[in-house]
C-alpha cells in the first residue's frame, strides 16, 4: 500500500538526469517507487493525476529571515504555496538562538524591516531555548510547514557573548574568554547540525531601537583574529560560511572570496551575497563568476547567491533601506521612530543640499543607481503624480528630482509608495547567471521587508523563463538542469537531506502546471499577516502554477488552497547537515 500517488507526472528526480513520465508511490514520508506503469491504488489515501504537469522536487529557499515568523506562523505559507518546501534561517549575521528579546529586536527591527516590537514580543514570549540544540528541538516541537536549517548568526552570537553596546564599539576588542564563549556557541551549533554560520560586512545595514541606534551590525566590527578563529572551526567541519561583504568596499569582497582557499588545509565553502547585475554599475556584473571560476580553479568552493528575477523593490516614502548606503538617507531613517523631527529634517535646505550631493555622486559601487527618472509612483493622495517618476514631476514643477521627492514626502510621508528595479534588469545577463556554476539561485530574503519586495515565487519564475527560451527554440539551459538548480545542488551543497525525488528520498515535492508559468507570476498582490497584527505585506500570488506540494509524504497545499490540517499538524523537520 501507498499513503499517496501521483499519476502520470514528468517526473523530475534533481539531478539533472532526464525527465520523464512516470507514477510516484509514496509512503512513511518518502519515496516507495518511482515507476513508469500504474501503480496499485489499493488503500491509498491521497491520489494526484499529475498529467500534463511536472512534478519536482520541493524547491530550497538558502536566504530566508523567517528567524522571527517561525516562531508564530511555523506554517510559512508564503513560501510553501510555490513549492519550496525547504528553507534555511539565520542569514545575514542573524538568528534568534543566542540573542535576548530586546536584542533581537534591536537586530531584525530596521535592518530587515521587521516591525521591531512584534520582534521582542515573539522572542520574549517563545523563546525556551539556552543553545543551538535546544533551540533546533524547539523548532521540532512547532507544527512546521516546511523543513527548516539553519545558519547560526555572527551578530547573534557576539552580542550574547558581549552585549549588543560593547559589540558594536570600534575601539573595542573581545576578551579571550568571549572569544572562547563565541567558540563554543559554534562548534555546539555545528554539533547540533546547523549548516554553518552567516557573517556580515555590509556596513549600511544599521541597529534598531535606542541603545544603539545607527549603528552597524555586531559582526561588522569583528576583528580579523575572530573571523579566522571562527572560519577555522567551519573550515574543519566542512561547514559553509554565508558572508555578506561590504561592496563599497573591495577589500571586504577580495577577503572574504579568499577565505575560500584552503593553501595547505581544506577549502572553506563561502556563500557571498551576491551577484547582481547593478544598474548603477552593468560593469560588475563580470566580476562574479569570473571570480569564483578563477578561486575554485585554485581549489577554492565559492559561490555567489543570486536572485534569479528581476531585483524590483518597493518604498513608502523615504523608508528605502537602500537609502542607508549614504549619509543623507542614513540621516532620516535615523529618525524613523520620530516623524516630525524628520520632517523638518526633510524642509532644511542644508539637508537636501547634502542629499542633492549625495544622489549626484556617480563614481564609487553603490546599490541603487539613484536616477529618480527610474523611480515610479504608484500611489499618492495627490492622484496626479501617480504613474509618474519623481524626475518627471520636478522636470513638471521646475525642480530638482530630489527635491521632487522629498516635498512629496514632506507633504505626504509614507502614503507616497514608489517602485523601482534596482538590479537583475538584463535578461541575458540573468540567464548567464542562472546556468553559471559559480552562482547559487536563491536570496529571496522570504519573511523580511514586508512591503518592499516579493519573491517568495523565485523558483516559478525561472521556470518559467527556461521553459520560455526552450519553447522558442533559445534554450539557456534545460529544464532538468533549472530543477537541478533549484533543488539537488543546493541541498548537496549544504548537505542535506533534501532536493532529490529518488527511491528513497523524502517525499519533498511539487507539482507544477507548465501551461500556467504565465504573466500571473509577476502580478502584485498583498496579504495580511495575522501574526504581526495584521499589518499587510507584499506576497505572490499564482494559485493555479502549483497544483500540489507534498512535505514528509504529507499533502500540504495546492492551487491556493491549504489542506486542513496545515499549519496545525508538523509536517516538516529540522533538517540537520550530513
Amino acid at each position: 500500500m501507498f499513503d499517496s500517488i501521483i499519476e502520470n507526472g514528468r517526473w523530475f528526480d534533481g539531478t539533472g538526469a532526464a525527465a520523464a513520465v512516470r507514477h510516484l508511490g509514496i509512503r512513511d514520508g518518502r519515496v516507495a517507487a518511482v515507476s513508469p506503469d500504474p501503480l496499485d491504488r489499493s488503500g491509498c489515501g491521497t491520489i494526484i493525476d499529475a498529467a500534463g504537469k511536472w512534478v519536482i522536487p520541493g524547491i530550497l529557499d538558502i536566504h530566508t529571515h523567517y528567524d522571527v515568523e517561525v516562531l508564530l506562523e511555523p506554517s510559512l505559507a508564503e513560501s510553501v504555496r510555490h513549492g519550496v518546501t525547504t528553507v534555511l534561517l539565520g542569514s545575514c549575521s542573524l538568528s534568534t538562538v543566542h540573542v535576548d528579546a530586546e536584542g533581537a529586536g534591536d537586530l531584525f527591527g530596521r535592518v530587515e524591516a521587521i516591525p521591531r516590537q512584534f520582534v521582542i514580543d515573539a522572542v520574549g514570549d517563545r523563546k525556551t531555548w539556552h543553545s543551538a540544540g535546544e533551540y533546533a528541538a524547539a523548532l521540532e516541537r512547532l507544527p512546521l510547514g516546511p523543513n527548516v536549517a539553519a545558519f547560526l548568526g555572527h551578530s547573534d552570537i557576539r552580542t550574547a557573548a558581549m552585549g549588543l553596546d560593547r559589540a558594536t564599539r570600534k575601539e573595542v576588542k573581545p576578551t579571550a574568554g568571549e572569544l572562547d564563549a563565541m567558540q563554543r556557541n559554534l562548534i555546539e551549533a555545528l554539533d547540533a547540525g546547523f549548516v554553518g554560520m552567516s557573517s556580515q560586512q555590509l556596513l549600511f545595514d544599521k541597529i534598531d531601537g535606542e541603545l544603539c541606534r545607527s549603528r552597524t551590525l555586531p559582526s561588522t566590527y569583528a576583528t580579523t583574529r575572530e573571523r579566522h578563529r571562527l572560519n577555522a572551526i567551519l573550515r574543519q567541519r566542512d561547514r559553509a560560511l554565508q558572508g555578506g561583504p561590504d561592496v563599497t568596499h573591495p577589500q571586504s569582497v577580495v577577503s572574504m572570496a579568499m577565505s575560500t582557499l584552503g593553501i595547505g588545509r581544506d577549502p572553506l565553502k563561502v556563500s557571498l551575497l551576491s551577484a547582481a547585475d547593478l544598474k548603477a554599475d552593468p560593469r560588475i556584473a563580470k566580476v562574479f563568476p569570473i571570480t569564483a571560476r578563477l578561486l575554485n580553479r585554485f581549489g577554492g568552493n565559492l559561490r555567489w547567491q543570486q536572485l534569479p528575477v528581476p531585483f524590483q523593490v518597493y518604498a513608502d516614502g523615504i523608508d528605502f533601506v537602500i537609502f542607508e548606503e549614504f549619509g543623507s538617507g542614513a540621516a532620516a531613517l535615523h529618525l524613523s521612530n520620530r516623524i516630525e523631527e524628520r520632517r523638518q529634517l526633510l524642509r532644511d535646505e542644508a539637508y537636501r543640499r547634502r542629499f542633492r550631493k549625495d544622489y549626484e555622486r556617480k563614481f564609487g559601487t553603490r546599490v541603487w543607481h539613484r536616477d529618480f527618472f527610474d523611480a515610479e509612483i504608484v500611489d499618492c493622495p495627490d492622484e496626479s503624480v501617480i504613474g509618474r517618476t519623481f524626475g518627471q514631476v520636478g522636470a513638471d514643477r521646475g525642480v530638482h528630482p530630489v527635491d521632487a521627492f522629498l516635498d512629496l514626502v514632506v507633504e505626504h510621508g509614507a502614503k507616497v509608495r514608489w517602485r523601482t528595479t534596482i538590479s537583475n534588469h538584463r535578461e541575458e545577463v540573468l540567464n548567464r547567471f542562472a546556468a553559471d556554476p559559480g552562482m547559487q539561485l536563491g536570496f529571496s530574503d522570504a519573511g523580511a521587508h514586508l512591503r518592499n519586495m516579493a519573491f517568495y515565487n523565485f523558483g516559478l519564475r525561472l521556470l518559467r523563463r527556461v521553459y520560455r527560451a526552450e519553447q522558442a527554440g533559445r534554450p539557456f539551459m534545460t529544464v532538468e538542469h533549472a530543477v537541478h538548480r533549484l533543488t539537488g545542488e543546493l541541498a548537496d551543497w549544504y548537505g542535506l537531506d533534501a532536493g532529490h525525488l529518488r527511491v528513497g528520498d523524502r517525499a519533498d515535492l511539487a507539482v507544477i502546471d507548465p501551461a500556467k508559468l504565465d504573466d500571473s507570476l509577476d502580478a502584485y498582490a498583498e496579504s495580511a499577516v495575522p501574526c504581526y497584527g495584521g499589518l499587510s505585506r507584499m506576497v505572490n500570488r499564482n494559485d493555479d502554477t502549483v497544483n500540489a506540494v507534498f512535505v514528509g509524504g504529507t499533502y500540504v497545499f495546492g492551487d491556493g488552497a491549504a489542506a486542513p490540517e496545515f499549519g496545525s499538524r508538523r509536517t516538516g523537520q529540522f533538517l540537520r547537515t550530513a
